[in-house]
């Protein structure tokens, strides 16, 4: 197997510059969330790319959002087999960015240094261009691997992923591994082993106006109650734990010389354990008030489950492990304050996220790539997709 790393790795030396050189295709090809449009011609590119490389391409259209990609092998598809639950493993990407249309403008596309840097660079349009010359480099030497690769792009990520989350987990629960292309963690590349889940959740509190000056007693201030709140709510975090609680922004209140008769906060949890959940989410919903005459109104949930540290996601970490000392470079992992699908297919396959590029400043001024960690991310991948599958379950 040392043989064929080597293989791959020589391969992908020889494609860096076309690698590049698509990278800064799809850049220009600005692509904004909420703008379903804009998903277009980075999918056109797409499958144009792949049907080269005899890969099958569907276009799901969508509803609210610019729809999703999914490319199976045309020789190996595994949904034409007869098996009711033929293996597969799933590559997961996606093309909307945080960036609205026009931002080249001001944050033009560019090469210095040795990083390139442009909108959506790093998130995560060099991780779609490191899947599809891992694919590639597979197809060129002849390596076909045991579990077909499927690979799905969808348009919604940054948005929470709400019209795709469907045909992930349909995926997911046929998949004997996921990768996720998505950024790798900070500037050594680190791969993404563990994410804290994520929710929010609403608070409004209702009180009573009255006159701030003739007749305060008469009334009940929901901004004092929210003061109390937002104090039960930061005792909440718990650093050990992975648990942290921010109440990130209030308001409330109708002028200086009045009793707040309303007021809202919106808050972020944030949890490593999904033990941990059930009583998070119940402490939050079940807050009482202090003040008398406010009353509370909760509304929210922790909608992406941690991706936790699950003996197949371990299994599939180790296989990394090896796969990076047989290219010889190293690998590292680390934990994501932040979600993305790989929660989401963590709960049914075996899950390794970050695989994407290495480099900085996501949703940022300054977003970049390092070039020359495009060749090794792409044969990291193409390794690890001609594993066996997995036995940890």
């Amino acid at each position: 197997m040392v043989r064929t790393s080597h293989r791959l790795l020589d391969y992908l030396h020889s494609r860096q510059d076309e690698m590049t050189q698509f990278l800064e295709r799809l850049v220009r090809a600005e692509s904004p969330s909420a703008l379903p449009a804009a998903q277009q011609p980075v999918f056109t590119l797409l499958q144009e790319a792949l049907e080269k490389r005899a890969y099958r391409v569907q276009r799901i259209p969508g509803q609210q959002t610019g729809g999703h990609l999914v490319a199976v092998p045309e020789q190996r598809d595994p949904f034409s087999s007869a098996s009711d639950r033929p293996p597969l493993q799933l590559l997961l990407g996606h093309s909307d960015t945080v960036w609205p249309l026009g931002t080249l403008t001001t944050m033009p596309l560019m090469t210095k240094q040795g990083k390139l840097y442009g909108p959506g660079t790093y998130d995560m349009k060099a991780g779609l261009v490191i899947t599809l010359f891992a694919l590639e480099a597979l197809q060129a030497l002849d390596i076909t691997p045991i579990v077909p690769p499927v690979w799905l792009v969808n348009s919604d990520e940054e948005i929470g992923s709400e019209e795709s989350t469907p045909h992930i987990e349909r995926l997911a629960q046929r998949a004997d591994r996921v990768f996720v292309m998505e950024p790798s963690l900070g500037p050594t590349g680190r791969l993404k082993t563990q994410r804290r889940g994520v929710g929010q959740f609403t608070i409004r509190v209702k009180g009573r106006a009255a006159h701030a000056g003739l007749e305060p007693e008469k009334g009940a201030s929901a901004i004092l109650e929210l003061s109390f709140v937002i104090q039960k709510l930061f005792a909440l975090n718990n650093p050990q734990r992975g648990i942290s609680v921010n109440v990130g922004t209030i308001d409330g209140g109708i002028g200086s010389n009045v009793i707040a008769p309303e007021s809202t906060a919106l808050v972020d949890v944030r949890v490593l354990h999904k033990e941990d959940v059930p009583d998070l989410e119940a402490t939050i919903l079940n807050l009482q008030p202090t003040t008398p005459n406010t009353e509370l109104v909760i509304a929210g949930c922790i909608d992406r489950l941690p991706m936790e540290a699950t003996p197949g996601n371990r299994q599939l970490w180790q296989q990394a492990q090896q796969a990076a000392a047989e290219l010889g470079i190293e690998i590292e992992e680390g934990t994501a304050g932040g979600s993305s699908d790989g929660n989401t297919t963590s709960l049914y396959a075996p899950t390794l996220d970050g695989l994407g590029a290495v480099g900085e400043n996501a949703h940022a001024m300054g977003e970049c790539v390092y070039l020359d960690q495009l060749v090794e991310r792409s044969a990291l991948l193409s390794r690890l997709l001609i594993d066996p599958p997995l036995q940890a379950r």
